[in-house]
């Protein structure tokens, strides 16, 4: 097998000339790129990288590039540029503040760091403390030292050949305790998904994507732009979403992908109707629980039925409501059924095989299952069955005719707008406040975002907490969505006999909080 891009490249339409993405709120105004503008920057930044003559670590490992960015097309040249160089690209949310950048920087010790302009300080200091060897900027005004030094580069490059198992991407994903994991995905896992989702999406010559996802995950990075290019469409390409222009880029395209987040906030703008959704194909919806109530809404409001799917950072997408009516119905509170190729099953506490609709731990395998955790040989055992499952820390079941329900998360993550937030990670920081004796961090239900973050905190004996301020000293430590959207300051918390704190009993408690 050749290198990822290779294979996404052999998508591209023979007419190279033919707009590829339009930028539609690029800074100065609509931007328009070819498909050779995507093949020649790429191979420039390809080129830049490889004449750093950076050496691969001592285990063999091709060096890590990491980049915390914002949005642009020029990023996703710059990520397209690093498969092509036959590195490991590692995109980092740029949410994240400096205390989170800091692990992941040392944890993947990357050889080269790309940020926004405006961080290169601190980020700076902090790539350069970690063994890093260069650091270059990338603004969202196509500003900054990176494509400074790759303008000078020939745009022509053969990609390097890779492997269907050698390292792509790393994707940090936290557990509910300890630190971040950095999920290892291969130019084999992330093709053959991108390749089972173009048949089973039913991809079709001349449909037009509206990317208005982020670009530092599996949703938007991976499913949305690896599909449409290597179905040859065009992208209509927002930097950030907004309600209005996606209604408006509704009559020029055929394919949407979003969060729930975003469907709730397209239901609430007047221009949603049956007219404007006319010649759209297909509306799929995932990285967060989707509201029967938003997903009906939806039907009458364009005509058209969302198709659920469920996937993670370890594993891409692993299964999928129909998109052919011929293989059946979308089903609303469903993920669908597994996609082909994909094994799930749903096992009981014993390991033993749960029966149709009986609730159990869903675990997975497939080509698109990741090889393990970057450099966490012990954790990345734990988390595989001795007969090579992935335990995925879902908790769910599969109905009579295969359509699996996921009922929650034996590990507690909260999916707030299609973002994970892990109430360890949010705890610790509380914490380590002064006057803290601890805290609980849960999810409770929200209609915006699917999940809302809250927190109750114990003070320590003899001392005084304000609300307000421990949301504003987390504001400066963590990124946004992961601050709680209500702090309770409260005498104790609730527990069982073996003294273990009663999560179920909080959620249970605050369900009704912003109903």
């Amino acid at each position: 097998m050749s290198n990822l891009y290779a294979a996404l490249r052999a998508g591209f339409p023979a007419d190279l000339d033919r707009c590829a993405i339009e930028a539609l709120d690029a800074p100065g105004g609509p931007l328009h790129y070819t498909w050779r503008d995507i093949e020649r920057g790429s191979a420039m930044i390809a080129n830049l990288l490889q004449g750093l003559d950076l050496a691969a670590s001592s285990d063999g490992v091709p060096p890590r590039v990491a980049v915390q960015v914002d949005k642009s097309v020029e990023a996703l040249m710059l990520y397209l540029g690093v498969l092509r160089a036959g590195m490991v690209y590692l995109p980092l949310n740029n949410a994240y503040q400096a205390a989170e950048v800091e692990y992941f920087i040392g944890n993947a010790e990357p050889a080269v760091v790309v940020c926004a302009p405006r961080n290169f300080g601190w980020v700076s200091r902090t790539a350069f403390n970690a063994g890093a060897q260069h650091v270059f900027t990338l603004g969202e005004e196509r500003d900054g030292t990176l494509l400074q030094r790759a303008s000078v580069q020939s745009d022509e490059q053969m990609p390097v050949e890779r492997g269907a198992d050698d390292l792509a991407a790393i994707l940090y994903t936290s557990g509910t305790t300890g630190r971040s994991k950095g999920a290892m995905l291969s130019h084999g896992n992330l093709l053959s998904n991108a390749q089972v989702l173009k048949d089973y999406w039913d991809w079709q010559p001349g449909d037009v994507l509206i990317h208005a996802l982020p670009i530092f995950h599996v949703h938007g990075l991976f499913v949305a732009s690896h599909g449409a290019l290597l179905n040859g469409s065009t992208m209509l390409w927002l930097n950030k979403f907004d309600p209005r222009t996606v209604v408006s880029l509704l009559p020029r395209a055929t394919v949407f992908m979003g969060v729930p987040t975003l469907y709730v906030r397209l239901l609430a703008d007047a221009g949603l109707t049956r007219e404007a959704c006319s010649r759209m194909r297909l509306f799929i919806s995932g990285s967060a629980p989707l509201l029967i109530d938003t997903f009906t809404q939806w039907q009458q409001r364009s005509g058209h039925t969302i198709l659920e799917r469920y996937g993670m950072s370890e594993t891409a997408m692993l299964t999928s409501n129909p998109c052919k009516p011929q293989d059946g119905e979308r089903r609303g509170g469903t993920v669908g059924q597994p996609l082909p190729g994909v094994g799930v099953r749903v096992m009981d506490d014993a390991g033993n095989p749960c029966p149709a609709n009986e609730i159990g731990h869903i675990q997975v395998r497939g080509p698109n299952v990741f090889a393990g955790y970057w450099r966490m040989p012990e954790k990345t055992k734990e988390e595989f069955t001795a007969d090579g499952w992935f335990k995925t820390g879902d908790v769910g079941k599969i109905e009579a005719d295969g359509y699996v329900v996921i009922v929650g998360r034996s590990k507690d993550l909260i999916i707030s707008g299609g973002y994970n937030v892990y109430p360890a990670e949010v705890e610790s920081f509380i914490n380590d406040f002064p006057g803290v004796a601890e805290s609980a961090v849960v999810g409770v239900p929200h209609p915006d975002f699917g999940e809302a973050v809250v927190a109750v905190v114990i003070p320590a004996a003899g001392a005084a907490l304000d609300a307000a301020e421990v949301i504003t000293k987390l504001k400066a430590g963590i990124a946004g969505f992961k601050v709680p959207k209500q702090v309770f300051i409260s005498p104790e918390l609730p527990r069982n006999a073996m003294g273990k704190v009663q999560k179920n009993l909080l959620r249970d408690q605050y369900k009704t909080l912003f109903a």
